[in-house]
């Protein structure tokens, strides 16, 4: 008794839709592949289920590039011409971005003002003005940091009973911080010796770090 006749429609189920797809699959691979060995045919085959998943197969004789190349000479379709515009447009964008980037650049260094207006000048100054206000906090933060370490260096040495102190003129230590018109932060340091049989072996030094 043959099979009846099934009606070419979608199937509304999805579980059976997915039993029939993976059924139908393999017996199109089986017969690519029969295609191949009988006929020596060249066959690429590509499919997407609805869930996104992908299959092919292609004959080992071609790869998939020289398929679509082919296509192309025989359609006299140009699979790439679309992505190639695509890769231009891009490409001009990189470029106009990269030019306008330059020209900040230079505009920063003082070059390239002639055609600026002076609403742009202004706003190239503040921002300028913010830029070196980031730098100088940057570089306090930097000296204070190296001043710390420094001083917890010396300390340590003190309390492992080693040969230097901070100290100022009463045994301590001394320091000043000196911030002139956005000048240079100093720190100075006064070093002696803190084993007091050591005073006639050793002077007193100044440490200024800028």
């Amino acid at each position: 008794m043959g099979r009846g006749k099934i009606e070419i429609r979608r199937i509304e189920n999805s579980t059976n839709r997915q039993v029939t797809f993976s059924k139908r699959r393999a017996g199109i691979m089986k017969k690519a592949r029969e295609l191949t060995v009988l006929c020596d045919a060249e066959v690429c085959l590509i499919m997407f289920s609805n869930t996104g998943k992908f299959s092919e197969y292609t004959s080992p004789s071609v790869t998939v590039k020289k398929m679509f190349d082919k296509y192309q000479q025989v359609s006299g379709v140009d699979l790439w011409q679309s992505h190639y515009e695509r890769m231009q447009e891009q490409l001009n964008k990189q470029k106009e971005i990269n030019n306008k980037l330059r020209r900040e650049i230079r505009q920063r260094m003082g070059e390239d003002l002639n055609d600026l207006t002076i609403q742009e000048l202004r706003s190239l100054e503040q921002n300028l003005d913010d830029s070196l206000t980031i730098i100088r906090e940057r570089k306090y933060q930097k000296i204070t940091t190296q001043s710390e370490t420094f001083r917890k260096k010396v300390n340590d040495g003190r309390n492992a009973d080693g040969f230097y102190g901070l100290a100022d003129d009463e045994g301590d230590y001394e320091s000043t911080i000196g911030l002139v018109n956005g000048s240079s932060h100093i720190l100075a340091f006064r070093l002696q010796p803190s084993q007091p049989n050591l005073h006639d072996g050793f002077g007193s030094y100044d440490l200024r770090l800028a």
